[in-house]
Parts: C-alpha cells; structure tokens; sequence
C-alpha cells in the first residue's frame, strides 16, 4: 500500500498529479520483458526458483503458492502454509465475506431526521464513498422541502461502536489518509489534500488547501523552503497525534513542480459538519447551530442519499487498495447483527469476516487477521489461505462480482503499470500489498495455452526496495503465463 498519494483519493486530486503518480509508478516498476516462448508444467519448479533463489534474495522469506483454479494439484509451492505478513492482500479475506453475506446490490445510507422541534440530524452509517457532491444532493432536497434555516444541526455518529484507529497501526501511519480514522459520518475519505509551491529563493513554501475552509482548522509550523533551480527536494509531514498541529519540512527547487500529498482530518465529525454546513449555506440554508449529539430517535426522514452498490464499493476497495472503504465494510458487517455488550463494530465484523470464511470452508488455522484493510503488521495469512479462498470463489455465485473487483495487469488500478508489454498483460487479475519489507501479489491468470491458474506470492522480510520485489514477482506471473501441456 502507498505511504503517500495513490489512486485512492484520485477523485479529489488534480489531473497533473495523476499524471505525476503514473510517472511514479512506472519508474518504480521496471518493464519485465517477455518473449514467444512456452514453460512445461515439469519445468514451472525450476523456472521459479531460477528467480528466488538469487543471491539479491537470500536474506528474504518467499511464500509462493500455484495450483489450477479448479483442482487440489499443486504446481508450486514454497513454504505456502506458512504465515506470512500479507499487506493489503487481507483485502481479499474483507472483501469476499463483505460479498457473501451483504450481495452485490447492497448500498450504504446517509439520512436526515426531523424531530417535532424542527430539529435536524443527520446519521451516518459508513459510507466510505460519501464526499461533497452528495452533501450537496442532502442540502437540495432540505432546500425542497422549503427549508431556509436551520435551528440546530446535529451529526449523529454513533453507528459504528468502538474506536476509530485500530491500535496496531504504526503511528507514522495514521497522520496520513491511507490510515484516516474510520467512523459513521465520513466525508472525501476524512482526508485533507494540501499542496506546497514554491516561491521565490529562500522564501517558505506556499500552502494551498483543496478545500480553503481547511486552512483554518490547523495551526501550520512551516519549516521549509524555496531552493535554487533544479535542486532536489523533498516534503516531509508529520500531523500532530495530539492536536490539529501539522510540521512542515523540506524544499523545493523554485522550479519544482507543485508537491501534493493527503492528510488524514483529525476529527471527522467537526470535518463532516464543516463541509455539510458549507453544502447547505450554498444552497441557500443557514444552520444558527452545530453539534454532535450520538443517539436519538429517528423520527422523520426528509433527505438521505446512498452510496453506489456493493460491487462498486470493492471495486474501490481492491483495484486501488482502498484501506478506508476495507475497514467501513469491515465494520458495515459487524453492525448487520445486534452488537453485545461492550462490543464494538470492528470487533464483530472480524468474527463475521471468520465465521464466514470458515462457512467458505477456508481452514481457521491458515489465518490470523486483526483488521479489514492489512495496514496492520499482526496480520498473519498464508499463501495456501488466499489460493483457496481465491478456488473457492471462483467456484460460487458471485464469482463474477468477486473478480472484477480486482486490478488487471496492465490496465487498472494498482497493476496499470505492471505487465505492460508481456503475455500476462489483460489476462492476470490479482491484488498487490506493500508495506515496509511486505510485497505481495496474489489473484488469477487465465493462461492461453493451459488451464487457469490460482496463485499467491508474499515476501517478508526484505531488504530489497519494493520495485526490485515486484519485478521478480511479474516474472514469476509471466512464467505462469507461458505454461503450456506438454
């Protein structure tokens, strides 16, 4: 998963920065190079471990895993029932059971109650999806209900119960919006884009807030700098756990491109209210007051809007590692059975996420998961987990669904710069996990010559930048690509 920009907030970033972000991935991940040639399945063995086995790799834990799609033959295995640290290829574990148990069609509502006071209150219940477009759907529908003023406002956010951070994420994490907190009123994924400009020749950066109300939410320390031309720069950022305080450091040569990077909003309810508010007083409606009250009665509905169905949800989720809508949908299954005492949203979902995998038939004992998105490092998952729950769901009825879900190799989301120019181009689907010494690549290729295949590839414990990693890993992919009977 990226540390910085990625493809999850594409829709709040500006089309330069896509491009950047391309540029970006494609120098990470250098072109693997294919040829018209063909690799018996006698020769698989040997042909990967040619790969793994060099000595740029000797210090690092492989887990590879190979079969067909529909049988229990193994073409490959290396340590495959081991546990290995999976990175965002926990998404798939999230994403299947969030399928099996909710359906393809099902949608996520944002509503607004009216109490016999005139009172209104808006309840959230997890739309990962919700952003400033839709806060401007609710305040039309209240303008059309002949609503100019409003008394009281209040943002009702206790669906989800329990925390809003897991624990177990690294602290560096959660400033950043791959991390942002994850609760019942969420609005453009809790984060906050900020770009930094330079200026004239040792003068600070200039920051510019995507939404200018975000300006004055954080008090800025603003330690960097213009520097001379074509200099190398670097930002850092580091947002304050304790406060809205954000510490700016680095450079920028004085014609350096702008520099864009996403924080996470550190609280999402008063974010929600500030850009609600803001949808409403553009429409014409004034709001005297705001508050956030949890808990209530839902009285009146005079507005809601829902987010798009639940195939569309994981398409997000999987295509680009979205963490945020992983652990909403996480949640979302918790809270699709009466929560028990002192029981939380998260904490119900992963019994749900368990005992559905076990109803899959996914062993218990191949897994070890403690959030929906993999951002944790106590996820413990083994190749052999992910090969069967990816056989099994090619198997079931929603088997269609499931697989479109995913990046496809040289053509979207996570893997559009990969495979480019190679016979696994168009014909791998498969989900990507990266974190600090974690690369991961695990879906399905649908060889030409042979029957379609199932894998899982987790290294741990490297040393080895990701792009070194990744670019063994496509070989190997493009090996199984070139299987043919013989």
């Amino acid at each position: 998963m990226s540390q910085r920009i990625s493809m999850s907030l594409i829709s709040l970033f500006v089309s330069i920065q896509i491009a950047v972000n391309q540029q970006i991935a494609q120098a990470q991940t250098p072109e693997v190079k294919t040829t018209a040639k063909y690799t018996c399945p006698a020769q698989i063995e040997s042909s990967i471990n040619s790969v793994i086995n060099r000595p740029l790799f000797k210090r690092m834990r492989w887990g590879i895993l190979v079969k067909p799609i529909s049988s229990q033959k193994t073409l490959y295995n290396r340590d495959g029932e081991k546990y290995f640290i999976p990175a965002s290829n926990t998404k798939l574990l999230t994403t299947a059971a969030a399928l099996q148990k909710l359906g393809a069609n099902f949608r996520i509502r944002t509503s607004v109650y009216q109490d016999i006071n005139g009172i209104l209150r808006v309840v959230g219940r997890g739309d990962p999806s919700l952003k400033d477009a839709q806060l401007t759907i609710l305040a039309k529908q209240l303008y059309q209900q002949g609503i100019r003023e409003i008394d009281q406002l209040i943002a009702d956010d206790s669906y989800f119960q329990g925390e809003v951070v897991h624990p177990s994420w690294q602290w560096e994490d959660v400033q950043f919006y791959y991390a942002a907190p994850v609760n019942s009123l969420i609005v453009n994924e809790n984060a906050s884009v900020l770009t930094f400009l330079p200026q004239k020749i040792g003068q600070p950066l200039k920051i510019k807030w995507a939404n200018p109300l975000e300006a004055y939410s954080w008090e800025i320390k603003n330690d960097s700098v213009t520097t001379q031309e074509n200099e190398p720069g670097f930002i850092e950022v580091n947002r304050d756990l304790k406060g809205q305080i954000l510490s700016i450091k680095g450079h920028l040569a004085v014609n350096a491109k702008p520099d864009i990077t996403a924080i996470a909003v550190f609280d999402p309810v008063k974010n929600f209210l500030r850009h609600f508010q803001l949808s409403l007083a553009k429409e014409g409606i004034k709001v005297k007051q705001t508050s956030h009250i949890n808990g209530g009665k839902n009285e009146q509905e005079i507005a809601a809007v829902e987010s798009p169905v639940l195939s569309e949800l994981l398409t997000e989720t999987n295509v680009n590692s979205n963490n945020l809508y992983s652990e909403a949908l996480l949640k979302t299954l918790g809270n699709q059975q009466a929560l028990a005492k002192n029981q939380t949203s998260f904490d119900t979902g992963l019994e749900v996420v368990k005992s559905t995998l076990t109803e899959l038939g996914i062993e218990a004992n191949s897994y070890m998961i403690v959030d929906g998105s993999g951002l944790s490092r106590k996820n413990l998952i083994s190749p052999e987990a992910v090969v069967q729950l990816l056989q099994i769901m090619a198997k079931s009825d929603q088997a269609e669904v499931f697989r479109a879900s995913l990046p496809v190799a040289g053509v979207s989301g996570s893997l559009k710069n990969r495979f480019l120019n190679t016979s696994a181009q168009g014909i791998v689907q498969a989900k990507t996990g990266t974190m600090m010494g974690v690369v991961a690549l695990s879906g399905y290729v649908n060889v030409p010559n042979y029957e379609p295949l199932v894998f899982s590839i987790i290294v741990n414990q490297s040393e080895q930048p990701a792009s070194v990693i990744r670019k063994a890993m496509d070989e190997i992919v493009v090996l199984l690509t070139q299987l043919k009977r013989c």
